[in-house]
């Protein structure tokens, strides 16, 4: 029955929003990565693991804000068992990892979808990023950091609207990235952005 409901899932997004892909830097593949996108929509999640294919898809965990989409038993449903979403905190306790599960599915094989902004924008700018992204980078040095680009989505479901509008959104794939030797966070995080920035194809983004 779950398995049945995440796939309805996308496909209703596939139908709505056709949540196409470009694969630009990198081929798809299921070893363990760390995709990362701007973030516009609650769709964008849905989006993005509706532009992976099947063997790629079963094997990534998207994140999500506990404080969203655990306030709920609805919300935590689509989270946790259509999407397989792992739940952190946003406002976490002192001397707590809000890391910690990322870190838990990462060890055991498995990819992630995050969004470095932390909250979704209400423009088409991409936000400086947080640094749970370095923080997950240096932690795992061999895993490869993949941006992603997502366009249309904040005009299919603005900010505050749950209204959708059927247009055609595209996820582009970058290239990989790593931390390189002596790089700091800012720098790290700087160039991070540039590379979900880059894939835009022109479009008005800061």
């Amino acid at each position: 029955m779950i398995a049945l409901i995440r796939r309805l899932l996308v496909l209703f997004v596939r139908i709505v929003v056709g949540a196409r892909s470009e694969w630009r830097g990198c081929t798809p593949d299921p070893r363990r990565r760390i995709y990362f996108a701007n973030h516009n929509s609650h769709v964008d999640t849905v989006a993005v693991m509706a532009a992976l294919p099947w063997p790629v898809r079963r094997l990534t965990h998207p994140v999500a804000a506990r404080d969203y989409w655990g306030t709920t038993a609805f919300r935590r449903f689509i989270a946790e068992k259509g999407l397989r979403a792992v739940l952190i905190d946003r406002k976490p306790l002192p001397d707590s990892n809000p890391l910690e599960p990322i870190e838990r599915l990462l060890e055991e094989g498995r990819s992630v979808l995050i969004f470095p902004e932390g909250t979704r924008s209400a423009s088409d700018e991409i936000a400086p990023f947080r640094s749970g992204i370095y923080r997950l980078a240096c932690r795992f040095p061999d895993v490869d950091l993949v941006p992603i680009h997502l366009d249309n989505l904040q005009r299919i479901l603005p900010k505050g609207s749950w209204l959708i509008v059927p247009i055609t959104c595209t996820a582009r794939f970058g290239k990989p990235l790593r931390v390189e030797p002596g790089e700091g966070k800012d720098a790290f995080l700087a160039r991070a952005r540039a590379a979900v920035i880059e894939l835009a194809d022109g479009e008005r983004i800061a």
